[in-house]
């Protein structure tokens, strides 16, 4: 493609890229205005499929893993490309914005429909090099969130106690309840990688866990469960410029260790291991995306999008009043403390 070529797609793209979403913020605008709850719901549905038409091809297609597809090149070469998406940063925090917004009444729902009995809840594993951006993903995302339905926890090495058990059962007791939406800063997959790069355990010990990772997994989808994994894919130097950086605000110290540098001197350690997951545990049930994590913004707008969309297909409507509640009574009752 030409020089001139690229410059009017890209204007074209951007046209297209606008114009999906001044159309989705209208929707936006019409959702409260709704007379009936069938008609909110069919104004939010419209206003996500909107959203969606800012994706060229949709993340949950575009980066889902298959076989083929090898880690420690997409870390070198496509770290920093935006798969699917042809707008910039500013089209992007514009499109999290409102994506944002929409997250925020979906979780609502969920948990309205949890607190009714419904077990349907969502479990986000997010996993990446160090200097990745899964803390910011969460600070991004769920910016417009409540966060009484959000259960947020970083698993670091076991504890004496969670070594006494079985590796998954500090995984188990950090499950979202009904109604409520979990995210993993790491998970229970480092309980495979780790050893599997240290030699921490016997190989035979840490190769069982991917049938009982899958299992466990598929046990909780066919529970309610909707499970996403996303590892955010950072280049090398990019990381490194991370590092540096941390290295060069005393604001930032706090985020250093050395162990971070440890684990960088066995990149292509951690990158084989890492490919060894994807293949043995990316199911239908519980798929991998591999997202480029160089650019933060991009990979914010791709979970943005992921976790939108999981929500809205699970076709949720809004619980309606027990059936032991008289509503005229309520009303007269109120009505009498006037």
């Amino acid at each position: 493609m030409g020089k001139d070529d690229k410059v009017k797609a890209d204007r074209t793209a951007k046209r297209r890229i606008d114009r999906a979403m001044d159309l989705a913020e209208e929707r936006i605008g019409l959702i409260e205005e709704s007379a009936t709850v069938a008609e909110r719901l069919a104004n939010a549905a419209k206003s996500s499929e909107l959203l969606s038409a800012v994706w060229s091809m949709p993340p949950a297609q575009r980066l889902m893993f298959h076989h083929g597809v090898d880690l420690a090149e997409v870390a070198d070469a496509q770290s920093g490309a935006t798969p699917g998406f042809d707008g910039d940063k500013y089209d992007a925090e514009r499109f999290i914005s409102l994506s944002s917004s929409e997250i925020a009444r979906y979780q609502r729902l969920l948990y309205a429909n949890g607190v009714k009995g419904s077990n349907r809840r969502l479990l986000i594993v997010l996993q990446g090099m160090d200097a990745s951006g899964k803390g910011g993903i969460v600070r991004h995302v769920f910016r417009q969130g409540d966060p009484m339905g959000i259960h947020y926890h970083g698993f670091g090495k076991p504890t004496e106690e969670e070594t006494s058990h079985g590796f998954l059962w500090r995984v188990e007791r950090e499950l979202p309840d009904p109604g409520w939406i979990a995210v993993f800063d790491r998970s229970h997959y480092e309980d495979i990688v780790m050893p599997h790069v240290y030699g921490t355990l016997p190989e035979d010990v840490w190769r069982a866990r991917y049938d009982l990772v899958n299992e466990f997994e598929r046990s909780l989808v066919a529970n309610g469960c909707a499970v996403i994994k996303i590892f955010l894919v950072v280049g090398r130097e990019e990381q490194r410029r991370h590092f540096l950086g941390r290295l060069n605000d005393p604001t930032k110290y706090w985020k250093f260790d050395a162990s971070d540098l440890d684990a960088r001197d066995r990149w292509d350690d951690y990158m084989a291991a890492w490919q060894e997951v994807f293949e043995r545990t990316s199911t239908s049930a519980a798929p991998w995306y591999l997202v480029p994590a160089d650019n933060r913004w991009y990979s914010r707008a791709v979970v943005s999008e992921l976790l939108r969309t999981t929500l809205k297909n699970m076709n949720m409507t809004w619980p309606p009043l027990a059936p032991d509640i008289d509503k005229a009574e309520a009303r007269r009752r109120l009505a009498a403390d006037d």
